[in-house]
């Protein structure tokens, strides 16, 4: 069995705010969701978000988690002025930037920006990486 990810759940304080901060990025709500958890397609992936507490308990997670664990989610895209366009909308859903979109040390450009729940987002153009139509990364392997 091939490893991969599904689903990346998130933890947020409000889940309405949180809801209606991801639909002002363009993130489209599944009808699967209820008032306790809302799902989007992300790409090949579910993104979902969950109550932060409830998630804490539904994990067991009290010994391990003392903050966001140092992940950043990332959405590559095909040009620095896509990563310029999508910073805007960020920061205009609510979005605090972090890092402004820059040139890289590896040879691309990317910025950093947080949710209201203080997760992390990069968002960047990788000269070296094909995408696909759908936004997926072809390593070409």
């Amino acid at each position: 069995m091939q490893a991969q990810i599904s689903m990346i759940t998130l933890g947020v304080a409000d889940i309405a705010k949180a809801t209606g901060f991801y639909e002002a990025l363009g993130f489209v709500k599944s009808s699967a969701s209820q008032a306790e958890v809302s799902f989007f397609r992300a790409g090949p992936v579910v993104l979902g978000l969950f109550g932060r507490k409830a998630l804490q308990d539904d994990g067991q997670t009290d010994a391990v988690w003392t903050g966001n664990g140092g992940i950043a989610i990332a959405q590559n895209l095909a040009s620095e002025s896509d990563v310029d366009a999508f910073m805007a909308k960020a920061e205009a859903a609510g979005a605090r930037i972090l890092k402004q979109a820059a040139k890289t040390f590896w040879g691309g450009y990317s910025g950093y920006f947080a949710d209201a729940d203080g997760h992390v987002w990069e968002v960047a153009f990788n000269p070296f990486w094909r995408l696909e139509e759908d936004g997926r990364v072809d390593f070409q392997e």
